[in-house]
């Protein structure tokens, strides 16, 4: 599998993330508690006055086995990276399929093959955070809902943060490529969904380096199923790079009575002069 070159790339995107928040042991007042004071995360999830799920707090992809994973896994089963275990997807969302089998179009394959076998050393480890990739790293991040506007704030990748419009305005018909996208969100029943276009061909879908076109159209399904677990379920669809839309389901974990904080990938970064490559 090449893997020295992918824990190149995994070190691309999760280095310098931070476990810790800020403001730890702050209890939140409306959270639900037993007795002994702990958050009741199987209580029904809270709603915002129009009667939508709240998707309000500190939240964190759930870590797959590690059976599922060790064989993506440093020696000695160590991550490396400093956060939790990571999702299989973060690793490489086609973790379900088999190693040179990914629906890539043909002339896509090539060019994959050609950079796993030619793997170049980075120019930094602290390149712009690219999605989906983001949702799926294994570091806090935040949704603050307001009416027509939830922000999503980001601690993993040097703190940057998300602006989802739900007021009806509709994705640029000839957007501006960047690395986030040009996004806007609306309800679907009970889910939250954020249809995104208009990303550059720079980012990745996942640590292993799984690349997309400036056609890639994501969308992104939250489901808040109780207090202290969201669904979410990513769609990218990239017909210029992929024979088929690629879809990952996974399970979200409230980090409950804490925060995000501050992170810098550049802040005593080290490991570059380590990498291999040319």
């Amino acid at each position: 599998m090449h893997m020295r070159n992918f824990w190149i790339l995994v070190a691309l995107v999760g280095a310098a993330t931070c476990s810790s928040a800020q403001w730890l042991n702050q209890p939140a007042p409306k959270t639900p508690r037993s007795k002994d004071g702990k958050p009741i995360l199987s209580a029904p999830a809270p709603r915002t006055p129009n009667g939508k799920p709240d998707l309000s707090g500190v939240w964190e992809v759930e870590s797959s086995p590690l059976k599922e994973i060790e064989h993506m896994m440093l020696p000695g089963g160590e991550n490396g990276l400093g956060e939790d275990v990571p999702s299989k997807y973060f690793l490489n969302v086609f973790s379900d399929f088999p190693f040179g089998k990914e629906p890539f179009q043909p002339a896509a394959a090539a060019v994959f093959r050609e950079r796993l076998q030619h793997r170049q050393k980075p120019p930094t480890l602290c390149a712009p955070p690219s999605l989906p990739a983001i949702d799926l790293l294994p570091a806090p991040f935040k949704f603050v809902s307001t009416p027509g506007l939830t922000m999503m704030l980001y601690e993993g990748n040097s703190n940057f943060f998300r602006q989802i419009y739900t007021d009806g305005r509709k994705l640029p018909v000839d957007p501006q490529p960047t690395w986030l996208g040009n996004y806007a969100g609306k309800w679907d029943g009970n889910w939250f969904v954020i249809d995104t276009v208009g990303f550059n061909d720079q980012g990745r879908l996942d640590a292993m380096g799984h690349f997309y076109s400036e056609n890639l159209h994501l969308t992104e399904r939250f489901y808040r199923r109780d207090y202290g677990h969201m669904n979410l379920q990513l769609i990218a669809d990239d017909p210029k790079t992929y024979l088929s839309p690629v879809t990952v389901k996974v399970s979200l974990r409230l980090l409950p009575d804490t925060d995000v904080m501050e992170s810098f990938c550049t802040e005593g970064e080290s490991d570059l002069q380590h990498i291999y490559g040319k």
